[in-house]
């Protein structure tokens, strides 16, 4: 397993490496004494699938608030997402800033998306499944989001957004946010 630093400090593309041979192939998705030279004290305590159906639809940008911040290792284990992560820790030197990475089922890359950033992602085939570990469980309290089309952060998703949540597009900008964000890590 091969960890790939982001340009924002603590987000991390996971390669993970295949064993191939006339049968198929055999990929481990997470070891915890490989992660522990990134994380030593990594937890996951839940595991979610989420399925899009079409493609062009975005997904986010959700975070759970403090204190029920989460880390997340996310894959695409079917189809292909563009994946996107916006640093929102407040006294972060990257704050507002956003890292995406397109993850394919066919070669099992991850990210690994810290406490702090919002996350999110645009399908770009039909049917992308993800599975996404969680180092906190879901709080329905603690949701929070931020808006997929915010001019000041200026996500180019690679496709026209063809689908969004009536509950995505009503989340507040980053500047409605900023405000809010104190309780974020630094």
């Amino acid at each position: 397993m091969r960890f790939e630093p982001a340009p924002l400090p603590d987000l991390l593309t996971v390669h993970p490496e295949p064993h191939v041979d006339d049968r198929g192939r055999f990929v481990r998705v997470f070891c915890a004494e490989a992660f522990a030279t990134v994380r030593p004290e990594l937890r996951f305590v839940q595991v979610n699938l989420s399925s899009t159906r079409r493609r062009g639809t975005v997904r986010g940008l959700h975070w759970q608030r403090a204190p029920h911040a989460d880390a997340k290792l996310i894959r695409c284990v079917r189809g292909a997402v563009w994946d996107v992560a916006v640093d929102l820790r407040a006294h972060s030197p990257t704050f507002g800033r956003w890292h995406a990475v397109t993850l394919r089922d066919e070669d099992e890359t991850a990210v690994f998306v810290p406490e702090g950033f919002a996350h999110g992602f645009q399908s770009l085939t039909e049917d992308a499944v993800l599975l996404y570990q969680h180092t906190a469980a879901w709080t329905p309290s603690a949701e929070a989001g931020l808006r997929y089309d915010d001019p000041a952060l200026a996500i180019a998703w690679p496709l026209p957004v063809s689908r969004v949540s009536p509950r995505d597009v009503s989340h507040p900008s980053l500047a409605e946010l900023a405000e809010s964000l104190e309780g974020f890590p630094a």
